[in-house]
């Protein structure tokens, strides 16, 4: 797959997209697509790690296939699981003497059947693909470990089928919001980048990209105030990705400044917890003024 050579060239790429990376992101992806090495992304909750696949597939035209990781994740529920409704359908359509029959049993499990879970999607796409591991941090060790030992080789062996594996390996995203620590050995297998909280300025650019119909005033107070909630002690502080949805709400109510009525009225936009809520709501004019 063609990709292009240069930082600039690939910063560019993705602000086309609609995704303004800075130099350290676009460095480390772009190494990724040379070397051919999963990239794992880590920061807080909204900060763009998951746009960043997204952007990715959209830019160079690959199919983005998205694994989302959570507690008790399987390794089947990742890779593959047999249709059993199917198979039982079969076995009722087969008259007596076609169930004895050994070749009748093996067609059961065969192509037709296997129903295609993210990671054998990835394998079977290639270098066609974005492979995005979401949130893997909320997967337990033994899940982690068996992801380890696929994005080393690429290829899953099933028992009924054989071995498949990627001519070229899709490139693969990782996200983590750091609820645990990850083995060293995944750390290592991967480059790695932190996508920490934009400057107000990088934000109020990044904003203006997402919702370029928004006036620039209003970004930057909005801005400014989702600044100033992060430095609050709240239990969850806003993302970018709330910045954006602020700025977003404020705009499907035709409102055109910041307001304290308009921001009370918003405010669930941007804080999602309700003791924040309450430590927002009594500070909210200091954090709309800049007081």
């Amino acid at each position: 797959m063609d990709y292009p050579g240069t930082v600039p060239e690939l910063t560019q790429r993705l602000r086309d997209g609609g995704y303004l990376a800075d130099r350290g992101l676009a460095t480390t992806l772009l190494m990724s697509l040379s070397l051919r090495r999963p990239v794992l992304l880590e920061g807080e909750v909204g900060v763009g790690k998951t746009e960043v696949a997204k952007t990715l597939a959209t830019v160079f035209g690959r199919r983005l296939i998205r694994l989302q990781c959570y507690e008790g994740i399987s390794t089947s529920q990742a890779l593959y699981e047999w249709d059993y409704a199917r198979q039982m359908l079969q076995i009722r359509a087969l008259s007596h003497g076609e169930a004895a029959d050994e070749r009748s049993v093996d067609k059961l499990f065969g192509p037709k059947f296997l129903l295609e879970r993210p990671l054998l999607e990835a394998i079977r796409q290639g270098d066609r693909a974005v492979l995005l591991i979401d949130e893997i941090d909320r997967a337990d060790d033994e899940f982690e470990a068996f992801l380890l030992e696929m994005l080393s080789d690429f290829q899953i062996t099933i028992p009924e089928i054989g071995t498949i594996r990627a001519e070229s390996p899709p490139e693969v995203i990782l996200t983590s919001n750091r609820t645990r620590e990850l083995h060293d050995a995944l750390r290592r297998r991967c480059l790695y980048h932190w996508i920490g909280y934009p400057t107000a300025a990088r934000e109020a650019e990044i904003v203006a990209i997402r919702e370029p119909a928004a006036s620039g005033q209003l970004i930057g107070k909005v801005v400014a105030a989702a600044q100033r909630l992060r430095e609050l002690d709240l239990a969850k502080p806003p993302g970018v990705a709330e910045t954006i949805d602020w700025v977003r709400t404020l705009g499907v109510l035709g409102e055109t400044e910041l307001t304290p009525g308009a921001a009370s009225d918003t405010l669930g936009a941007v804080v999602k917890d309700r003791d924040d809520l309450e430590l927002a709501q009594e500070s909210l004019a200091e954090i709309i003024s800049g007081g």
